[in-house]
């Protein structure tokens, strides 16, 4: 396995450190690591400049900084120029780091979902109406601002046309540039758990851990995945991360759906664990 992180902005022939550990554990059980220059990729257009320094190598991961779909297609595509094949295809990535591509295999076991293309108003009255009415949580494609729970996450009652509006303005202030894909509307389900974080790979749950938010805590209760492993097989996706959470009913339930490589690592999960579980198959 070829491992690929970000290079420390610093000092670029080094990991970041925030990735540092990882590399680490990856070159002590045999694996060769690179780095590249997120910022660069993030940027857009500067791909081929940004994997210079990247050896060829047939079965790449990358662990490092979220990157949007289209940056990580050219990504891809870069890589490929050098004889390198990243393990999750470049519409592998986007199935898993935006909601629309995973959502209708996981309706079931996830809060119920409707979003907009795009930040209209219009659209957002349609998914408001045919979300009906009642609390619900409120994101884009690919991420909430729940640090900003009160002004841009929670809407106390959809069927409030302006209060959810604002709501909504606000979380595309908040996000900016970085603002993805449409709003997205979740039905509120109420937890008694903290969120627990699942790595999957190959469909197989090879890790389960705390949730980077709350990295020291786990639920008293047994985590299980059963409902979810199904969900996991039809997506077909190699590397992904499943956040679930104790719904008040003791019912198990997905939250979230990322793609692994871009999938944070509380620092209470040893990255020896994370580097096995990634060689354990592919």
């Amino acid at each position: 396995m070829l491992l690929i992180v970000p290079a420390d902005p610093l000092r670029p022939r080094r990991a970041d450190p925030h990735f540092a550990p990882e590399a680490r554990a990856a070159r002590e059980a045999g694996h060769v690591v690179a780095v590249v220059d997120h910022d660069a990729l993030a940027a857009g257009g500067n791909a081929t400049r940004a994997v210079a320094s990247v050896p060829a190598g047939d079965d790449a991961v990358y662990r490092g900084w979220m990157l949007s779909a289209d940056a990580y297609a050219h990504f891809a595509m870069a890589l490929r120029g050098r004889g390198v094949t990243l393990r999750t295809a470049p519409e592998q990535y986007r199935r898993a780091h935006e909601l629309p591509g995973w959502y209708a295999e996981a309706a079931a076991v996830s809060p119920e979902s409707r979003w907009t293309v795009g930040d209209a108003r219009a659209a957002f009255d349609r998914a408001r109406a045919e979300l009906g009415g009642g609390p619900a949580v409120l994101r884009d494609w690919t991420k909430s601002a729940k640090h900003h729970w009160q002004e841009a996450c929670f809407v106390p009652d959809v069927s409030d046309a302006d209060a959810a509006w604002r709501v909504a303005t606000r979380l595309r202030e908040l996000r900016a540039d970085d603002f993805t894909g449409g709003f997205v509307l979740r039905r509120f389900e109420r937890f008694t758990s903290a969120e627990v974080r699942t790595w999957w790979v190959d469909g197989r749950c090879l890790l389960t851990g705390p949730h980077p938010d709350t990295p020291e805590e786990l639920p008293v209760t047994a985590v299980d995945v059963s409902q979810v492993a199904p969900v996991i097989t039809r997506l077909g996706l190699p590397f992904v991360t499943a956040d679930l959470a104790l719904r008040d009913d003791g019912v198990w339930r997905l939250v979230e759906i990322g793609d692994g490589q871009v999938s944070d690592r509380p620092a209470s999960v040893e990255p020896e664990r994370l580097i096995g579980s990634l060689s354990a198959v592919g």
